[in-house]
């Protein structure tokens, strides 16, 4: 059975319409892949707020448990779904580094990384460390399972946060 013209001239007319919105489609996923980042690979993972504890730096405060849990770096998940962040690692300037096990982030949700001791929630996570790691002046870098850099952010460098994704 052979279609109509009519037919024929409809469904050119459909086919057209779909390319033109597809072609049309094509420049704004691009533009989202460059804004995205690190090679067009978007990662909901980011870090978000940095604190670190420059009061009173002597070493008995330094050791204190409290004072170490006063400084944190906050890993975000911005996305929808929940990530694995298993093979996850932070780390600063100085090499500390923190890998992150058994640890899966709900979208729309956070981590507070502590240096010092605790125990492991699913809003907080704690390095163990005796003594602090996050400097007026440092960069946390955060690395996914493969250890690309996902993310970093600096501070003390004229004066405020500098945010540098990747």
């Amino acid at each position: 059975m052979s279609a109509s013209p009519a037919t024929r001239r409809l469904l050119a007319a459909v086919l057209a319409a779909g390319a033109l919105v597809g072609a049309a489609a094509v420049p704004a996923a691009a533009h989202d892949d460059d804004r995205r980042g690190h090679h067009g690979r978007h990662s909901s993972i980011v870090i978000g707020d940095v604190q670190h504890d420059s009061r009173d730096r002597d070493r008995d405060r330094a050791r204190d448990n409290r004072a170490l849990n006063r400084e944190w770096v906050e890993v975000k998940n911005t996305g929808r779904g929940a990530v694995n962040l298993r093979g996850f690692t932070l780390t600063d300037e100085d090499g500390n580094r923190y890998r992150f096990d058994h640890l899966r982030l709900d979208g729309h949700s956070s981590v507070k990384v502590h240096t010092g001791n605790g125990r492991d929630t699913h809003r907080d996570v704690y390095q163990d460390r005796r003594h602090q790691i996050w400097d007026e002046r440092d960069t946390a870098t955060l690395r996914d399972d493969r250890g690309r850099v996902i993310d970093t952010e600096s501070w003390g460098r004229r004066g405020h946060h500098d945010n540098h994704r990747r």
